[in-house]
């Protein structure tokens, strides 16, 4: 894949320098201004690109959004359009995609996600992920609103955010309205996409169609011994299993069922033909819709301007009983009161409604039992047909499942029906979100102004949980004890509130040496409330879903009261002489309550440098060139309440509670966690901007990370919190553009990144070389390590002999560590990368696709770990596979090489699989290459819309990962994952496969 890769992207270049020069003509002219333009820096001021001296990235709202089906969630949108930036969309409906910028930095908190910023204003983008990802809150902002996203991936270019920028940032800089009409009058737009998804088959199992269930030769009979004896006489599956490695598949075999003794089956009262189900699992999937309709009401000019838009999305999941219903307002008023006061006014509010999210992980995850647990013999058809067939009979719906207790007893051993597992267990979830700012700026003169803003950030948010009566009983509830039927909900309300008071200056020092900067302060408040409570022992009335219907006493609910505040002061001065060199430095002061008196104040500088080569190098093939430096610090606090251990209540005894401690001991000494960054860069365009790069090489050092390690628990506790532990990150960063073909009947556009991130846990504790980050299944787990690039993943090896894997001579297996903590792999990427291609063919039809790549990291699949041990996968049936066994490549304990195949082949896990194979035998390269968008759009001529109302209109075919061209991971997605943050890397565990998005989007301007 190195060298495909590497070939490809030469060709590419040869071919685009060979092109561009051939077309050069020597009257093109371009100015500098036009080749970088303005962005949007921190605090939401506007720069020339061209006097940064630190590496920014910006992605524009057509290069966002116009290639692309709707997603749901702006920062998917991301994918392979940033280097440096990776992004993780999991599968899950509705939810969370996960962003790193420039690698890992910390060992606590969310996994490293960036603050994102709207019109200089900070928004949450906080993540729920438990046994339901509930999504990232970027998901709340519609997406049509965005005018452009500019990525500060360096410490210097967010310095100005302080102890919040340790991330990176996301400055989002949303529309403006402005008049589409010559005659300035009103302009409406409106844009309608329908999209539809189609299962990705190379992401989900391929069943092996030769044997059914059972977990080998030892129910019945001698003669028979892969089945039970039925009471009605003949053989019988032995439905209580969950595996498939049981009788091989005989038409002429009758054989009795689970459904055979359902009542609700067609196949009801006898036995049948004994062969593989006509409709597998993947059956139970249906076709994903998407609907989006968005209205923009708009009229302006640069001064004053209004817009006012309106979102519709209405999306159904891949699951049956699952659909999101969103609904999106937003408005932007600026105004120029007179020459010297303006306003600004921006809100938005977002109501989300969300019904039948997919559980994750292992427990009570039906995608799990597809994947690890399933009879290929079971017909999913003949499970909806019980389900709905029960309520038909009955009037009520019942939980008739394929592993019943016995023939007489339709109650399930291990696995709900699929389909009342998701109309009757659902989950549900609503959200509101609201955002607002307004500021009034005030310029005294043309050398100095002032702005003063208020923004507010605010959700409230539902989670319902339901176990309905007939279910498998299971751990429920705040209790986690064992019950029948029950309900969970969680009432959850945050909120952000900044002021921001801001002072801009602007003086020509002398007639080549000019500053600019800003002076201002910040006070930030943040509050956090919830409620969970939960029935206990099961539901009193079945389907009245209320904690007051609990059968058992309600133990006292989970209440969380949070609240915190920064301050901040802040200062920039911006040197710019002859419009050539550059040279910035800024410096913050925060404040944070939630660290003690002692250390609660702490700076952050930056000191930046730029020089324009290209002012000095006059060469007609050279259109720009820029070399910059920089330095600088940022950091991170720590979350509420991590300074002083407090009781907690759990129950009562008589008349009196009972409180306990927490597991955690607190740290009345925590300081802030500090980040320090060094970068250079390298900024060249030639012929006329028809090709160019722009290139960053940095390196990070975070250090007094604040964590929680493992105590001994004599101590009466399990963690203390400590600042500990450093880790160093150092990459590349390229981004290169060219334009092979320019003319008027046709332009062929490429845009590349490619970026490449080496990290390292330099140090941990004196006392401790390894934290466990999390826990997997199989004694797996993920880990920082001392000494190692940044999550680590734990569990048992094989045994080597002369550096071969060492097979017993006695089973024919491989032999495996007795130990669990052998490293058998890392999640940290080698490289990330995309490549845009566009084609525009005059100026109504363009064509565009988008490849996006990972190469590297390593993900444990828990699914193959459990599923080749069960006889679920093709490979588990090839061959002789189950009668002869396998030779395993590999030798001796004496280096001999192995000639022995495993014994005890028919039964359950005796070849491959977690019962016999170490967790590096499931330890899968990450690495992928995805067709991720492709978009066919034309616009219809001026000429035909000359004598209509209709001022522009477009149709475009979309489609979003069309072709994974290029993975390891077999069955899955190796992107996909269990949640957000760490949740989103290295364990392929019960995921959901990938859709095949394809949409059309029509948009019309009034």
């Amino acid at each position: 894949m190195k060298k495909l890769t590497a070939s490809v992207l030469a060709l590419v270049l040869s071919s685009s320098v060979a092109m561009v020069s051939a077309q050069t003509k020597k009257g093109d002219t371009l100015k500098q201004t036009d080749i970088e333009g303005v962005v949007v820096t921190a605090l939401g001021i506007k720069r020339e690109k061209k006097s940064l001296g630190y590496a920014s990235q910006e992605v524009k709202a057509e290069a966002l959004t116009d290639g692309t089906t709707k997603t749901g969630n702006v920062a998917s949108l991301l994918s392979g359009k940033a280097a440096g930036v990776q992004i993780n969309t999991n599968n899950n409906f509705g939810g969370s995609t996960n962003i790193v910028i420039r690698g890992y930095k910390q060992m606590g908190g969310n996994g490293g996600s960036p603050l994102i910023v709207i019109d200089g204003s900070p928004i949450s983008n906080g993540f729920v992920s438990g046994t339901f990802d509930l999504g990232n809150f970027l998901s709340d902002l519609n997406p049509e609103d965005i005018a452009s996203m500019n990525i500060l991936k360096g410490a210097a270019a967010s310095a100005l955010y302080g102890e919040r920028a340790l991330n990176g940032v996301i400055v989002i800089e949303t529309k403006k309205g402005r008049s589409i009409k010559k005659d300035n009058a009103w302009g409406v737009t409106l844009s309608s996409d329908v999209n539809v998804g189609f299962v990705d088959k190379s992401t989900f199992p391929e069943y092996q169609t030769r044997y059914g269930a059972g977990y080998g030769a030892y129910y019945g009979p001698d003669e028979d011994a892969y089945f039970n004896v039925s009471a009605n006489g003949g053989p019988e599956v032995p439905f209580g299993e969950d595996a498939s490695y049981g009788g091989e598949f005989n038409p002429n075999l009758q054989v009795w069922q689970w459904d055979s003794y359902d009542q609700f089956s067609n196949n009801y009262g006898k036995p049948y033909a004994w062969q593989a189900a006509k409709n597998g699992p993947i059956k139970f999937f249906k076709n994903p819709a998407t609907f989006s309709n968005s209205i923009t009401l708009e009229k302006g000019d640069a001064k004053n301007n209004f817009m006012l838009s309106y979102n519709n999305f209405d999306q159904t999941g891949l699951m049956p009983n699952s659909k999101i219903k969103k609904n999106t307002f937003s408005t932007r008023i600026n105004y120029q009161l007179n020459d010297k006061l303006s306003a600004s006014v921006y809100t938005t509010l977002t109501v989300q409604d969300t019904r039948g999210r997919n559980a994750t992980g292992y427990s009570d995850n039906m995608i799990t039992g597809f994947r690890q647990w399933w009879q290929t013999n079971v017909d999913l058809y003949s499970l909806r047909d019980a389900y709905f067939n029960s309520y038909k009979q009955t009037g009520v719906y019942m939980n008739r499942t394929w592993n019943r207790s016995s023939a007489d007893d339709a109650y399930p051993l291990y696995w709900n029906n699929p389909y009342f597992q998701a109309y009757q267990n659902y989950q549900s979830d609503n959200r509101t979100r609201s955002f607002s700012y307004a500021q009034l700026k005030y310029d005294f003169n043309k050398n100095f102004g002032i702005l003063g803003k208020v923004s507010f950030d605010y959700y409230n948010m539902l989670n319902e949980q339901r176990l309905a009566d007939g279910s498998l009983t299971q751990a429920f509830g705040l209790s986690g004890n064992n019950a029948p039927s029950g309900y969970w909900r969680q009432n959850m309300t945050g909120f952000e509130t900044n002021f921001d008071l801001i002072a801009n200056y602007k003086f020509e020092l002398t007639d080549r040496l000019n500053v600019q900067g800003v002076v201002g302060g910040n006070l930030r408040k943040n509050g956090f409330e919830s409620v969970t409570a939960s029935t206990e022992g099961g539901l009193i009335v079945p389907g009245i879903y209320a904690i007051e219907n609990s059968r058992g006493y309600v133990v006292d609910p989970i209440e969380v009261y949070q609240r915190s505040q920064t301050g901040s002061g802040f200062a920039s001065a911006s040197f710019d002489y002859d419009g050539s060199i550059f040279v910035d430095a800024t410096y913050r002061l925060d404040k944070s309550s939630n660290l003690p008196s002692k250390n609660n104040v702490y700076g952050y500088p930056s000191v930046t440098g730029a020089v324009i080569l290209s002012n000095y190098i006059k060469q007609d093939w050279l259109s720009f060139m820029k070399l910059r430096a920089n330095y600088a610090e940022v950091g991170s606090s720590t979350g509420n309440y991590r300074l002083i251990n407090t009781y907690r209540k759990n129950g009562g005894f008589s008349s009196q509670g009972v409180y306990f401690m927490p597991t955690v001991l607190s740290n009345p000494d925590l300081k802030p966690e500090r980040s320090k960054e060094v970068e250079v860069g390298l900024e060249m365009q030639f012929f006329k901007n028809r090709l160019g790069f722009d290139i960053a090489a940095y390196k990070t050092k975070t250090f007094d990370q604040i964590m929680d390690l493992p105590v001994s628990n004599a101590t009466g506790f399990n963690q203390v919190t400590i600042n500990a532990g450093q880790i160093d990150n150092k990459g590349i960063e390229i981004q290169m553009n060219a334009t092979p073909i320019k003319s008027k009947a046709f332009t062929w556009d490429i845009n590349l990144n490619w970026a490449k991130n080496e990290n390292k846990l330099v140090s941990l504790h004196p006392d401790a070389k390894v934290l466990r980050l999390a826990a997997y299944q199989g004694g797996v787990s993920l880990n920082a390590v001392e000494g190692e690039a940044y999550g680590v993943i734990y569990g048992t090896d094989y045994v080597y002999t002369n550096g071969e894997k060492t097979i017993s001579p006695t089973t024919g297996r491989y032999l495996r560590t007795a130990e669990s903590n052998k490293p058998i792999g890392n999640i940290t990427p080698d490289w990330t990368g995309g490549i845009r291609n566009t084609f525009t063919f005059g100026g109504n039809l363009s064509i565009g696709f988008l490849i996006d790549m990972q190469h590297g990291g390593d993900t444990f699949s828990t699914d193959m770990y459990y599923g080749l041990a069960t006889g679920l996968y093709k490979e588990t049936a090839v061959g002789d596979y189950r009668t002869a066994g396998v030779v395993w490549p590999g030798v001796n304990p004496n280096g001999q090489v192995n000639t022995k195949a495993t014994i005890g082949a028919d039964e359950f896990g005796n070849v491959d699989g977690y019962r016999r194979m170490p967790n590096a035998r499931f330890i899968y390269d990450a690495s992928y290459v995805k067709l991720r968008e492709a978009n066919i759009t034309y616009k219809l001529p001026k000429s035909l819309l000359a004598s209509t109302f209709i001022e522009e209109a477009k149709v475009s075919i979309v489609g979003r990962n069309l072709w994974i061209i290029h993975k390891n991971l077999p069955y899955a997605d190796p992107e996909a994952g269990v949640g957000g943050g760490l949740g989103s890397r290295g364990n392929s565990i019960g995921i959901m496969p990938t859709t095949r998005d394809i949409g059309v989007n029509v948009t019309f301007k009034f």
